[in-house]
């Protein structure tokens, strides 16, 4: 059975930094496409950053290119998404997904979910 729990989120103002945590269990970690997605209420659920097979080739959307950043410890099964320059439009639900469908221009999720990590963001 595959597992994937969170860790991380908060509230923070304006500026900050913020790092999220994701492990994943039941599924060969080394290898494996992960990745980071985020979602208001209203909106669809949309990519921020994902990780590919390769463990080194990266996707980040547009509005987070600079600021966050993505990383893969195989040791550890843990993924990262150290998050900096934090703005108020960043505020959302954060989700970790493992299995991800990833080419250099985009990501999505399919499976294997997280249980969501809330980041607010203060002015």
């Amino acid at each position: 059975q595959v597992q994937v729990v969170q860790s991380g989120g908060g509230l923070v103002q304006a500026g900050e930094s913020l790092r999220l945590s994701c492990t994943a269990s039941g599924l060969r970690f080394y290898g494996q496409a992960m990745g980071w997605f985020r979602q208001t209420p209203g909106k669809f659920r949309e990519a921020v950053s994902c990780i590919g097979r390769d463990d080194s080739s990266t996707y980040y959307t547009d509005s987070v290119k600079g600021r966050f950043t993505i990383s893969k410890d195989n040791a550890k099964s843990t993924l990262y998404l150290q998050m900096t320059s934090l703005k108020p439009e960043d505020t959302a639900m954060y989700y970790c997904a493992a299995d991800v469908y990833y080419n250099e221009n985009d990501c999505k999720g399919r499976d294997y979910w997280g249980q969501g990590a809330q980041v607010t963001v203060g002015p």
